[in-house]
């Protein structure tokens, strides 16, 4: 069942463009949708049968238009130029296919401190750099960590190198430190270096010896969803005697997928990766983060705020709450937390 819906969901992709530069504050959401809808449903824009629009979505100014024909798909991002008119603002857009490019202003902060041979850092950086001509690498701080800049799928087939090259570089140094083979949670807010860009810090890992091993890397928000919100997962990892190891930093969670030897199937673990993968992006394009501001308030307003939250988790079952000292996110549809939301700020 799992693979069939995330095959649906993967040709779906093909037939999907990421529109940018929606004016905001111009007109309603519901009715901006429309008139993108609307804008790429002409033909005198290369359009054809739109199938849905998605918006507002989790980045602001950006909507996702899914046709019912990939040529028609093709033939719109193919016309490079396009205008809403003049109801919203004769607003520019840039289109194009939802694809490795729309995640390519994601930073990473990579830590190589786990090795404290600087001579091994300095060829490994150099090696990395090589292997990796589209991410761009500042330069290697004392502490051993580095700044990465790059697409998404970039930083993943970066920390795929790492994975293969620890092995050797494990030979050449002895001092290697056990925080590499720590996978705890930690809060976005305890990294001073977060910005609005999407920032990771990517430890070196020792491979596992037990069964073979895939890793990949995820957004943060749309990680925890499919953990917490989505049984399909859960199910998918207990179907193929999966276990599962995690890293969350910052808005990239790194997660480990390791098949258990007893009861697993030949190539079990990249199947899996598969069907997480292709389950993720389709959350991606789905799911919307609302934010409810702590700092600043009274002891009494924010305990109203946390407790209203906390008796609408019953009502909004398809939406996550995750508590901080600072904030609270509300993850879910654009919908669902738009009434969230709205129903919290009526209750304090």
């Amino acid at each position: 069942m799992a693979s069939a819906w995330c095959a649906k969901k993967f040709t779906a992709s093909e037939r999907t463009i990421v529109v940018a530069g929606l004016p905001e504050n111009v007109v309603s959401n519901q009715l901006l949708a429309t008139f993108v809808k609307s804008h790429f449903q002409d033909i005198k824009n290369e359009g054809g049968d739109v199938e849905g629009v998605i918006y507002p979505t989790r980045t602001k100014g950006i909507a996702y238009v899914i046709f019912k024909e990939k040529e028609v798909a093709e033939n719109v991002v193919r016309k490079k130029k396009h205008r809403l008119d003049r109801k919203a603002g004769h607003a520019q857009l840039t289109v194009c296919h939802l694809s490795e490019k729309v995640f390519s202003s994601i930073k990473a902060l990579l830590d190589l401190s786990v090795f404290r041979s600087r001579f091994v850092l300095e060829r490994l950086v150099m090696d990395l750099a090589k292997e990796n001509p589209t991410l761009c690498f500042r330069p290697l701080q004392p502490s051993g960590r580095i700044h990465v800049e790059g697409s998404l799928l970039a930083l993943m087939r970066l920390n795929e190198s790492l994975l293969a090259k620890t092995p050797s570089l494990l030979e050449r140094s002895r001092n290697f430190s056990r925080e590499g083979r720590k996978w705890t949670r930690q809060s976005p807010q305890q990294h001073p270096e977060k910005n609005t860009s999407s920032v990771a810090t990517l430890n070196t890992v020792v491979p596992m010896s037990a069964g073979s091993r895939e890793t990949l890397v995820l957004d943060t928000d749309v990680y925890l969803y499919l953990k917490h919100k989505c049984e399909v997962y859960e199910n998918t990892l207990r179907r193929f005697c999966i276990h599962i190891q995690e890293r969350v930093k910052g808005e990239l969670t790194i997660i480990c997928l390791r098949d258990t030897q007893t009861g697993s199937q030949p190539g079990s673990t990249q199947r899996v990766r598969q069907l997480i993968e292709e389950l993720s992006q389709d959350l991606h394009l789905q799911l919307r983060k609302e934010t409810l501001l702590l700092e600043g308030k009274t002891e009494r307003e924010r305990s109203n705020l946390t407790q209203a939250c906390e008796r609408l988790r019953s009502k909004y079952m398809k939406v996550l709450v995750i508590p901080f000292s600072t904030h609270i996110d509300i993850i879910g549809s654009s919908s669902d937390t738009y009434l969230f939301k709205k129903e919290v700020m009526t209750k304090t």
